[in-house]
Protein backbone atom coordinates (compact mmCIF):
# COMPACT_ATOMS: atom_id res chain seq x y z
CA UNK A 1 0.00 0.00 0.00
CA UNK A 2 1.30 3.38 -0.99
CA UNK A 3 1.76 5.73 1.98
CA UNK A 4 0.40 9.17 1.14
CA UNK A 5 -0.38 12.29 3.05
CA UNK A 6 -4.09 11.37 3.00
CA UNK A 7 -3.47 7.86 4.36
CA UNK A 8 -1.32 9.33 7.13
CA UNK A 9 -4.21 11.65 8.13
CA UNK A 10 -6.63 8.74 8.15
CA UNK A 11 -4.33 6.69 10.38
CA UNK A 12 -3.90 9.63 12.75
CA UNK A 13 -7.66 10.21 12.82
CA UNK A 14 -8.28 6.54 13.54
CA UNK A 15 -5.71 6.59 16.34
CA UNK A 16 -7.27 9.73 17.83
CA UNK A 17 -10.77 8.26 17.59
CA UNK A 18 -9.55 5.04 19.24
CA UNK A 19 -7.91 7.05 22.05
CA UNK A 20 -11.11 9.07 22.64
CA UNK A 21 -13.26 5.94 22.67
CA UNK A 22 -10.81 4.12 24.93
CA UNK A 23 -10.66 7.00 27.43
CA UNK A 24 -14.47 7.27 27.33
CA UNK A 25 -14.80 3.56 28.03
CA UNK A 26 -12.32 3.79 30.94
CA UNK A 27 -14.23 6.78 32.32
CA UNK A 28 -17.54 4.91 32.03
CA UNK A 29 -16.09 1.87 33.80
CA UNK A 30 -14.67 4.12 36.53
CA UNK A 31 -18.09 5.74 37.01
CA UNK A 32 -19.82 2.36 37.13
CA UNK A 33 -17.33 1.17 39.75
CA UNK A 34 -18.51 3.95 42.06
CA UNK A 35 -22.13 2.87 41.62
CA UNK A 36 -21.85 -0.88 41.73
CA UNK A 37 -19.62 -3.33 43.55
CA UNK A 38 -18.75 -6.86 42.52
CA UNK A 39 -16.87 -9.18 44.86
CA UNK A 40 -15.97 -12.84 44.67
CA UNK A 41 -14.79 -15.18 47.39
CA UNK A 42 -12.42 -17.75 45.91
CA UNK A 43 -11.17 -19.15 49.22
CA UNK A 44 -11.68 -22.82 50.04
CA UNK A 45 -15.15 -23.25 51.54
CA UNK A 46 -15.94 -19.54 50.95
CA UNK A 47 -14.70 -18.80 54.46
CA UNK A 48 -14.73 -15.03 53.88
CA UNK A 49 -18.45 -14.97 53.10
CA UNK A 50 -21.39 -14.95 55.52
CA UNK A 51 -23.24 -18.21 55.96
CA UNK A 52 -26.72 -18.59 54.50
CA UNK A 53 -28.21 -18.42 58.00
CA UNK A 54 -26.69 -14.98 58.59
CA UNK A 55 -27.76 -13.80 55.14
CA UNK A 56 -31.38 -14.84 55.82
CA UNK A 57 -31.26 -13.05 59.17
CA UNK A 58 -30.06 -9.80 57.58
CA UNK A 59 -32.83 -10.03 54.99
CA UNK A 60 -35.40 -10.03 57.83
CA UNK A 61 -33.96 -6.91 59.51
CA UNK A 62 -35.22 -3.68 57.94
CA UNK A 63 -33.44 -0.44 58.73
CA UNK A 64 -29.88 0.39 59.78
CA UNK A 65 -27.75 -1.61 62.19
CA UNK A 66 -25.09 0.22 64.19
CA UNK A 67 -22.02 -1.61 65.49
CA UNK A 68 -19.77 0.20 67.97
CA UNK A 69 -16.37 -1.37 68.54
CA UNK A 70 -14.62 -0.43 71.77
CA UNK A 71 -11.11 -1.08 70.52
CA UNK A 72 -7.71 0.52 70.97
CA UNK A 73 -5.80 1.99 68.04
CA UNK A 74 -3.83 -1.25 67.54
CA UNK A 75 -4.14 -2.58 63.99
CA UNK A 76 -4.20 -6.17 65.22
CA UNK A 77 -7.37 -5.37 67.20
CA UNK A 78 -9.26 -3.26 64.67
CA UNK A 79 -8.51 -5.10 61.42
CA UNK A 80 -10.35 -8.37 62.32
CA UNK A 81 -13.38 -6.31 63.36
CA UNK A 82 -13.38 -4.37 60.09
CA UNK A 83 -13.06 -7.57 58.04
CA UNK A 84 -15.91 -9.24 59.92
CA UNK A 85 -18.28 -6.27 59.64
CA UNK A 86 -17.43 -5.92 55.93
CA UNK A 87 -18.90 -9.39 55.35
CA UNK A 88 -22.21 -8.12 56.73
CA UNK A 89 -22.05 -4.90 54.70
CA UNK A 90 -21.76 -6.90 51.47
CA UNK A 91 -25.33 -8.12 52.03
CA UNK A 92 -26.67 -5.12 53.99
CA UNK A 93 -24.96 -1.75 53.27
CA UNK A 94 -26.94 -0.20 56.15
CA UNK A 95 -24.62 -1.87 58.67
CA UNK A 96 -22.55 0.92 60.23
CA UNK A 97 -19.28 0.48 62.09
CA UNK A 98 -17.93 3.04 64.56
CA UNK A 99 -14.79 2.77 66.68
CA UNK A 100 -14.45 4.10 70.21
CA UNK A 101 -11.09 4.05 71.95
CA UNK A 102 -11.75 2.94 75.55
CA UNK A 103 -8.43 4.49 76.60
CA UNK A 104 -9.62 7.98 75.68
CA UNK A 105 -13.28 7.46 76.70
CA UNK A 106 -13.05 5.17 79.75
CA UNK A 107 -16.31 6.31 81.36
CA UNK A 108 -18.33 5.48 78.26
CA UNK A 109 -16.86 1.99 78.18
CA UNK A 110 -17.36 1.56 81.93
CA UNK A 111 -21.04 2.49 81.73
CA UNK A 112 -21.61 -0.33 79.25
CA UNK A 113 -19.63 -2.87 81.25
CA UNK A 114 -16.87 -3.08 78.61
CA UNK A 115 -13.92 -4.96 80.07
CA UNK A 116 -12.14 -6.32 76.98
CA UNK A 117 -10.31 -4.64 74.13
CA UNK A 118 -12.31 -5.12 70.93
CA UNK A 119 -15.76 -5.57 72.52
CA UNK A 120 -18.70 -4.99 70.14
CA UNK A 121 -22.00 -3.30 71.04
CA UNK A 122 -24.85 -3.67 68.52
CA UNK A 123 -27.76 -1.22 68.27
CA UNK A 124 -30.95 -1.87 66.34
CA UNK A 125 -34.28 -0.03 66.48
CA UNK A 126 -33.52 1.64 69.80
CA UNK A 127 -32.18 -1.50 71.54
CA UNK A 128 -28.58 -2.37 72.28
CA UNK A 129 -26.72 -5.52 73.27
CA UNK A 130 -23.09 -6.54 73.65
CA UNK A 131 -21.78 -9.36 71.48
CA UNK A 132 -19.96 -12.04 73.50
CA UNK A 133 -17.13 -12.39 70.96
CA UNK A 134 -15.81 -11.10 67.64
CA UNK A 135 -17.17 -13.82 65.37
CA UNK A 136 -19.97 -14.34 62.87
CA UNK A 137 -21.88 -16.62 65.22
CA UNK A 138 -21.68 -14.11 68.09
CA UNK A 139 -22.82 -11.17 65.91
CA UNK A 140 -25.63 -13.08 64.20
CA UNK A 141 -27.02 -14.41 67.47
CA UNK A 142 -26.88 -10.94 69.03
CA UNK A 143 -28.77 -9.56 66.04
CA UNK A 144 -31.31 -12.34 66.41
CA UNK A 145 -31.94 -11.34 70.03
CA UNK A 146 -32.29 -7.67 69.05
CA UNK A 147 -34.79 -8.66 66.35
CA UNK A 148 -36.98 -10.24 69.03
CA UNK A 149 -37.06 -7.04 71.07
CA UNK A 150 -40.41 -6.33 72.66
CA UNK A 151 -41.50 -9.98 72.77
CA UNK A 152 -39.97 -10.76 76.17
CA UNK A 153 -41.82 -9.64 79.30
CA UNK A 154 -40.09 -9.78 82.68
CA UNK A 155 -42.45 -9.46 85.63
CA UNK A 156 -41.03 -8.69 89.10
CA UNK A 157 -43.29 -9.37 92.06
CA UNK A 158 -43.77 -6.39 94.39
CA UNK A 159 -45.61 -5.49 97.57
CA UNK A 160 -43.36 -7.34 100.03
CA UNK A 161 -40.29 -5.11 100.13
CA UNK A 162 -38.68 -6.71 97.05
CA UNK A 163 -35.91 -5.03 95.13
CA UNK A 164 -37.44 -2.60 92.65
CA UNK A 165 -36.35 -3.21 89.02
CA UNK A 166 -36.96 0.48 88.34
CA UNK A 167 -35.69 1.88 91.67
CA UNK A 168 -32.63 4.07 92.24
CA UNK A 169 -31.70 3.01 95.79
CA UNK A 170 -28.41 1.13 96.24
CA UNK A 171 -30.23 -2.15 96.96
CA UNK A 172 -32.66 -1.77 94.03
CA UNK A 173 -32.21 -3.14 90.51
CA UNK A 174 -32.88 0.04 88.51
CA UNK A 175 -29.60 0.04 86.55
CA UNK A 176 -30.15 -3.58 85.56
CA UNK A 177 -33.78 -2.84 84.67
CA UNK A 178 -32.65 -0.08 82.32
CA UNK A 179 -30.17 -2.40 80.65
CA UNK A 180 -32.88 -5.03 80.23
CA UNK A 181 -35.11 -2.47 78.53
CA UNK A 182 -32.26 -1.36 76.27
CA UNK A 183 -31.82 -4.98 75.19
CA UNK A 184 -35.46 -5.35 74.19
CA UNK A 185 -37.08 -6.69 77.36
CA UNK A 186 -40.27 -5.23 78.78
CA UNK A 187 -39.78 -4.87 82.56
CA UNK A 188 -42.88 -4.64 84.77
CA UNK A 189 -43.79 -4.97 88.43
CA UNK A 190 -46.76 -6.98 89.69
CA UNK A 191 -48.61 -7.00 93.00
CA UNK A 192 -50.39 -10.35 93.24
CA UNK A 193 -52.57 -9.14 96.10
CA UNK A 194 -54.16 -6.68 93.66
CA UNK A 195 -54.22 -8.59 90.38
CA UNK A 196 -54.67 -12.15 91.63
CA UNK A 197 -52.94 -13.67 88.59
CA UNK A 198 -49.83 -13.56 86.43
CA UNK A 199 -50.28 -12.00 82.95
CA UNK A 200 -50.36 -14.41 80.01
CA UNK A 201 -47.55 -12.61 78.16
CA UNK A 202 -45.04 -13.10 80.99
CA UNK A 203 -41.81 -14.72 79.81
CA UNK A 204 -40.04 -14.77 83.18
CA UNK A 205 -41.38 -14.24 86.69
CA UNK A 206 -38.84 -12.78 89.14
CA UNK A 207 -38.75 -13.03 92.94
CA UNK A 208 -36.23 -10.44 94.05
CA UNK A 209 -35.84 -10.92 97.81
CA UNK A 210 -39.14 -10.26 99.60
CA UNK A 211 -38.67 -8.82 103.11
CA UNK A 212 -42.06 -9.75 104.59
CA UNK A 213 -44.10 -12.94 104.42
CA UNK A 214 -46.13 -13.51 101.28
CA UNK A 215 -49.80 -14.46 101.56
CA UNK A 216 -50.68 -18.15 101.11
CA UNK A 217 -52.89 -17.21 98.16
CA UNK A 218 -49.92 -15.51 96.46
CA UNK A 219 -47.73 -18.54 97.01
CA UNK A 220 -50.40 -20.77 95.46
CA UNK A 221 -50.45 -18.52 92.36
CA UNK A 222 -46.69 -18.96 92.01
CA UNK A 223 -47.05 -22.72 92.46
CA UNK A 224 -49.68 -22.78 89.71
CA UNK A 225 -47.29 -20.81 87.50
CA UNK A 226 -44.62 -23.46 88.01
CA UNK A 227 -47.11 -26.30 87.48
CA UNK A 228 -47.98 -24.81 84.09
CA UNK A 229 -44.33 -24.66 83.02
CA UNK A 230 -43.55 -21.00 83.79
CA UNK A 231 -39.98 -19.71 83.98
CA UNK A 232 -38.78 -18.31 87.32
CA UNK A 233 -35.83 -16.25 88.55
CA UNK A 234 -35.46 -16.37 92.33
CA UNK A 235 -32.90 -14.12 94.07
CA UNK A 236 -32.53 -15.21 97.68
CA UNK A 237 -31.01 -13.29 100.59
CA UNK A 238 -29.77 -14.50 103.98
CA UNK A 239 -32.55 -15.13 106.48
CA UNK A 240 -36.11 -16.37 106.19
CA UNK A 241 -37.86 -17.43 102.99
CA UNK A 242 -40.93 -15.36 103.99
CA UNK A 243 -43.57 -17.92 103.11
CA UNK A 244 -41.82 -19.28 100.02
CA UNK A 245 -40.90 -22.59 101.64
CA UNK A 246 -43.39 -24.50 99.41
CA UNK A 247 -41.67 -23.06 96.33
CA UNK A 248 -38.24 -24.16 97.59
CA UNK A 249 -39.61 -27.63 98.32
CA UNK A 250 -41.20 -27.81 94.87
CA UNK A 251 -37.85 -26.98 93.24
CA UNK A 252 -35.67 -29.09 95.52
CA UNK A 253 -33.69 -26.05 96.68
CA UNK A 254 -32.34 -26.14 100.25
CA UNK A 255 -30.77 -22.89 101.56
CA UNK A 256 -27.72 -23.48 103.76
CA UNK A 257 -27.95 -21.53 107.06
CA UNK A 258 -25.61 -18.59 107.47
CA UNK A 259 -23.77 -16.18 105.19
CA UNK A 260 -20.94 -17.25 102.91
CA UNK A 261 -17.48 -16.05 103.94
CA UNK A 262 -14.71 -16.15 101.35
CA UNK A 263 -11.08 -15.61 102.48
CA UNK A 264 -10.06 -15.50 98.80
CA UNK A 265 -11.80 -12.13 98.45
CA UNK A 266 -9.64 -10.71 101.24
CA UNK A 267 -6.54 -11.71 99.27
CA UNK A 268 -7.92 -9.60 96.42
CA UNK A 269 -8.07 -6.56 98.71
CA UNK A 270 -11.73 -6.79 99.76
CA UNK A 271 -11.95 -6.14 103.50
CA UNK A 272 -15.57 -7.19 104.05
CA UNK A 273 -15.74 -10.89 105.04
CA UNK A 274 -19.16 -11.46 103.44
CA UNK A 275 -18.09 -10.69 99.85
CA UNK A 276 -17.58 -13.74 97.64
CA UNK A 277 -15.58 -13.89 94.42
CA UNK A 278 -16.83 -16.63 92.09
CA UNK A 279 -14.56 -17.88 89.33
CA UNK A 280 -15.70 -21.51 89.02
CA UNK A 281 -18.71 -21.95 86.75
CA UNK A 282 -20.73 -25.01 85.86
CA UNK A 283 -21.03 -26.51 82.39
CA UNK A 284 -24.22 -24.76 81.34
CA UNK A 285 -25.42 -22.47 78.52
CA UNK A 286 -25.65 -19.53 80.96
CA UNK A 287 -21.97 -19.63 81.82
CA UNK A 288 -20.41 -21.04 78.66
CA UNK A 289 -19.10 -17.61 77.55
CA UNK A 290 -17.76 -16.67 80.98
CA UNK A 291 -14.08 -15.91 81.48
CA UNK A 292 -14.33 -13.21 84.18
CA UNK A 293 -15.03 -13.43 87.89
CA UNK A 294 -18.28 -12.31 89.51
CA UNK A 295 -18.80 -10.67 92.89
CA UNK A 296 -21.49 -11.63 95.42
CA UNK A 297 -21.98 -9.67 98.67
CA UNK A 298 -23.97 -11.27 101.52
CA UNK A 299 -24.63 -14.51 99.64
CA UNK A 300 -26.02 -17.79 100.93
CA UNK A 301 -25.06 -21.30 99.91
CA UNK A 302 -27.57 -23.60 98.24
CA UNK A 303 -28.06 -27.33 97.97
CA UNK A 304 -30.15 -29.12 95.36
CA UNK A 305 -32.14 -32.29 96.06
CA UNK A 306 -33.70 -33.74 92.91
CA UNK A 307 -37.48 -33.76 93.02
CA UNK A 308 -40.46 -33.31 90.73
CA UNK A 309 -38.48 -34.23 87.62
CA UNK A 310 -36.11 -31.27 88.02
CA UNK A 311 -32.50 -31.52 86.90
CA UNK A 312 -30.10 -29.06 88.48
CA UNK A 313 -26.71 -27.66 87.47
CA UNK A 314 -24.61 -25.61 89.88
CA UNK A 315 -23.90 -22.36 88.04
CA UNK A 316 -21.50 -20.86 90.58
CA UNK A 317 -19.25 -22.30 93.22
CA UNK A 318 -17.08 -20.71 95.88
CA UNK A 319 -13.46 -21.58 96.52
CA UNK A 320 -12.77 -24.55 98.75
CA UNK A 321 -11.59 -22.22 101.51
CA UNK A 322 -15.01 -20.56 101.81
CA UNK A 323 -17.65 -21.54 104.35
CA UNK A 324 -21.16 -20.60 105.48
CA UNK A 325 -20.81 -18.57 108.70
CA UNK A 326 -23.71 -18.98 111.12
CA UNK A 327 -22.30 -16.55 113.70
CA UNK A 328 -22.03 -12.77 113.70
CA UNK A 329 -19.81 -11.19 111.06
CA UNK A 330 -17.93 -8.98 113.50
CA UNK A 331 -14.35 -8.93 114.60
CA UNK A 332 -12.32 -12.00 113.73
CA UNK A 333 -14.45 -14.43 111.70
CA UNK A 334 -13.25 -18.03 111.52
CA UNK A 335 -14.63 -21.43 110.58
CA UNK A 336 -16.24 -23.41 113.43
CA UNK A 337 -16.25 -27.14 112.77
CA UNK A 338 -19.58 -28.77 113.52
CA UNK A 339 -21.43 -25.49 113.32
CA UNK A 340 -20.51 -23.93 109.98
CA UNK A 341 -20.65 -25.61 106.55
CA UNK A 342 -17.33 -25.79 104.72
CA UNK A 343 -16.89 -25.03 101.03
CA UNK A 344 -16.95 -25.27 98.16
CA UNK A 345 -20.54 -24.02 98.22
CA UNK A 346 -22.95 -23.58 95.32
CA UNK A 347 -24.27 -20.02 95.02
CA UNK A 348 -26.75 -20.65 92.22
CA UNK A 349 -28.57 -23.42 90.39
CA UNK A 350 -30.11 -23.66 86.93
CA UNK A 351 -33.06 -26.08 86.95
CA UNK A 352 -34.87 -27.60 84.01
CA UNK A 353 -37.38 -30.33 83.31
CA UNK A 354 -39.68 -31.37 80.46
CA UNK A 355 -42.56 -28.96 80.00
CA UNK A 356 -45.25 -30.18 82.43
CA UNK A 357 -48.03 -28.62 80.36
CA UNK A 358 -47.26 -29.12 76.64
CA UNK A 359 -50.98 -29.11 75.87
CA UNK A 360 -51.02 -25.43 76.80
CA UNK A 361 -49.51 -24.57 73.40
CA UNK A 362 -50.93 -24.21 69.94
CA UNK A 363 -49.54 -26.13 66.98
CA UNK A 364 -47.08 -23.37 66.14
CA UNK A 365 -45.70 -23.33 69.69
CA UNK A 366 -47.47 -20.22 70.98
CA UNK A 367 -48.79 -20.41 74.56
CA UNK A 368 -52.45 -20.29 75.41
CA UNK A 369 -51.87 -20.37 79.17
CA UNK A 370 -49.89 -17.95 81.35
CA UNK A 371 -46.77 -20.04 81.15
CA UNK A 372 -44.53 -18.35 78.56
CA UNK A 373 -44.74 -15.95 75.65
CA UNK A 374 -43.96 -16.22 71.98
CA UNK A 375 -40.28 -15.59 72.57
CA UNK A 376 -40.07 -19.12 73.89
CA UNK A 377 -41.60 -20.68 70.81
CA UNK A 378 -39.34 -23.07 69.01
CA UNK A 379 -36.64 -22.95 71.69
CA UNK A 380 -35.30 -25.98 73.47
CA UNK A 381 -32.71 -26.90 76.01
CA UNK A 382 -29.31 -26.17 74.48
CA UNK A 383 -27.67 -29.40 73.62
CA UNK A 384 -30.83 -31.34 74.50
CA UNK A 385 -32.96 -33.66 72.49
CA UNK A 386 -35.27 -30.92 71.20
CA UNK A 387 -38.02 -31.42 73.82
CA UNK A 388 -39.43 -28.22 75.25
CA UNK A 389 -38.01 -27.40 78.66
CA UNK A 390 -39.21 -25.50 81.71
CA UNK A 391 -36.47 -23.36 83.21
CA UNK A 392 -35.77 -21.92 86.65
CA UNK A 393 -32.71 -20.16 88.08
CA UNK A 394 -32.16 -19.74 91.82
CA UNK A 395 -29.25 -17.58 93.03
CA UNK A 396 -28.37 -17.12 96.67
CA UNK A 397 -27.79 -13.38 96.36
CA UNK A 398 -29.73 -10.41 95.09
CA UNK A 399 -27.09 -7.74 95.75
CA UNK A 400 -24.90 -8.76 92.83
CA UNK A 401 -27.45 -7.21 90.43
CA UNK A 402 -28.17 -4.17 92.61
CA UNK A 403 -27.29 -0.64 91.59
CA UNK A 404 -24.31 -0.70 93.94
CA UNK A 405 -22.62 -3.85 92.62
CA UNK A 406 -23.97 -4.36 89.08
CA UNK A 407 -20.96 -2.91 87.25
CA UNK A 408 -18.41 -4.95 89.18
CA UNK A 409 -16.43 -7.42 87.03
CA UNK A 410 -18.84 -9.86 85.26
CA UNK A 411 -22.04 -9.26 87.25
CA UNK A 412 -23.88 -7.53 84.41
CA UNK A 413 -23.01 -10.23 81.88
CA UNK A 414 -24.11 -13.00 84.24
CA UNK A 415 -27.46 -11.30 84.82
CA UNK A 416 -28.11 -10.84 81.11
CA UNK A 417 -27.05 -14.39 80.23
CA UNK A 418 -29.37 -15.73 82.93
CA UNK A 419 -32.38 -13.83 81.56
CA UNK A 420 -31.59 -14.86 77.98
CA UNK A 421 -31.62 -18.51 78.99
CA UNK A 422 -34.75 -18.23 81.12
CA UNK A 423 -36.67 -16.52 78.33
CA UNK A 424 -35.65 -19.27 75.88
CA UNK A 425 -33.63 -16.75 73.92
CA UNK A 426 -30.66 -19.06 73.48
CA UNK A 427 -31.73 -20.84 70.28
CA UNK A 428 -28.49 -19.80 68.61
CA UNK A 429 -28.02 -19.66 64.86
CA UNK A 430 -25.78 -22.55 63.87
CA UNK A 431 -22.89 -21.18 61.80
CA UNK A 432 -21.10 -24.02 59.95
CA UNK A 433 -17.39 -24.25 60.57
CA UNK A 434 -15.32 -23.00 57.62
CA UNK A 435 -12.21 -25.12 57.27
CA UNK A 436 -9.17 -23.79 55.44
CA UNK A 437 -7.33 -26.67 53.74
CA UNK A 438 -5.18 -24.28 51.70
CA UNK A 439 -3.35 -22.56 54.56
CA UNK A 440 -0.55 -25.15 55.05
CA UNK A 441 1.89 -26.86 52.71
CA UNK A 442 3.44 -30.09 53.95
CA UNK A 443 6.68 -31.16 52.23
CA UNK A 444 8.88 -34.17 52.74
CA UNK A 445 12.57 -33.53 53.63
CA UNK A 446 13.58 -34.59 50.12
CA UNK A 447 11.12 -32.23 48.42
CA UNK A 448 12.15 -29.35 50.70
CA UNK A 449 15.83 -29.97 49.88
CA UNK A 450 15.15 -30.07 46.13
CA UNK A 451 13.19 -26.80 46.26
CA UNK A 452 15.86 -25.11 48.38
CA UNK A 453 18.78 -26.22 46.18
CA UNK A 454 16.82 -25.46 43.06
CA UNK A 455 16.02 -21.91 44.12
CA UNK A 456 19.56 -21.25 45.33
CA UNK A 457 21.61 -22.87 42.53
CA UNK A 458 19.59 -24.43 39.69
CA UNK A 459 17.39 -21.43 38.83
CA UNK A 460 20.26 -18.89 38.83
CA UNK A 461 22.37 -21.31 36.73
CA UNK A 462 19.57 -21.67 34.15
CA UNK A 463 19.19 -17.91 33.89
CA UNK A 464 22.92 -17.41 33.48
CA UNK A 465 23.04 -20.16 30.88
CA UNK A 466 20.16 -18.68 28.88
CA UNK A 467 21.76 -15.25 28.98
CA UNK A 468 25.15 -16.58 27.88
CA UNK A 469 23.53 -18.53 25.01
CA UNK A 470 21.73 -15.41 23.70
CA UNK A 471 24.90 -13.33 23.96
CA UNK A 472 26.88 -15.98 22.09
CA UNK A 473 24.32 -16.19 19.23
CA UNK A 474 24.27 -12.42 18.77
CA UNK A 475 28.05 -12.29 18.76
CA UNK A 476 28.22 -14.91 15.95
CA UNK A 477 25.75 -12.92 13.79
CA UNK A 478 27.89 -9.82 13.90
Amino acid sequence: MEVTRKSRRQVRLQNLLFLVLFLSLMGLLAWLSTRYSVQADWTAGARNTLSEASQRLLARLPGPIRITAYASEAELVRRPIQELVQRYRRFKPEVELHFVNPDTEPQRARDLGINADGALVLSYQGHTEKAPAVSEQALSNTLQRLARAGERYLVFLSGHGERDPLGEANHDLGAWGRRLKAKGFSVQTLNLARTGNIPENTAVLALAGPQVDMLPSEVRIIETWLDRGGALLWLLDPGKLHGLEPIAENLGIVPIPGTVVDPTAQLAGIASPDVVLAADYGLHPITREFTTITLFPEAIGLRFEATGGWQGTALLETAERAWSETGALRGTVSYDAGQDVHGPLALGYALSRPDPAPADRTEDGAPVQPARNAAAAGSSEAGGSGARQQRVVVIGDGDFLSNRFLNNVGNMDLGMSTINWLSHDDSFIAIPARTAPDTQLSLSPTAAAVISLGSLFAAPALLLGAGFTLWLRRRRRQ
